[in-house]
């Protein structure tokens, strides 16, 4: 099995005014620019090089999430999930870890109840090869 840790946010550096924080959430997905979104979608993959550099993931995978908020408000974990799906398989493939993610290769996505870690809000992935 494999764990990964995945960002809740992605800071975008810019030259002239202060750095952009921005979710990883449909919320903020539906309403990116196309330039920005796609400068998120690459620094994403560029975080998660490190977790995956030279891994080979066997297919097909179960994958699971588990998402820990900073706050304890009500959260829409399938906002968060959701584009965390979409930005962490796509750098799975690009990173030439398996094939490809479509449903020949991930057959399930299961999502376990959300939790409080005020310290340090994240995404943990699990992927099992089936």
């Amino acid at each position: 099995m494999i764990k990964l840790i995945c960002p809740l946010y992605i800071t975008i550096e810019r030259k002239t005014k202060a750095d952009k924080k921005v979710f990883v959430n449909m919320n903020t997905y539906r309403n990116l620019h196309f330039q920005i979104n796609n400068k998120v979608k690459v620094k994403y993959k560029e975080l998660l090089r490190e977790q995956l550099e030279g891994v080979k993931i066997k297919t097909p995978v179960e994958i699971t999430y588990k998402v820990y908020k900073a706050r304890n408000n009500m959260l829409d974990k399938m906002n968060v999930v959701s584009i965390t799906s979409k930005y962490l398989l796509d750098a799975i493939t690009q990173l030439g870890c398996w094939t490809d993610d479509n449903d020949d290769f991930v057959k399930t996505e299961t999502i376990m109840p959300t939790e409080l870690d005020r310290e340090n809000p994240r995404v943990e992935v699990f992927i099992k090869s089936i």
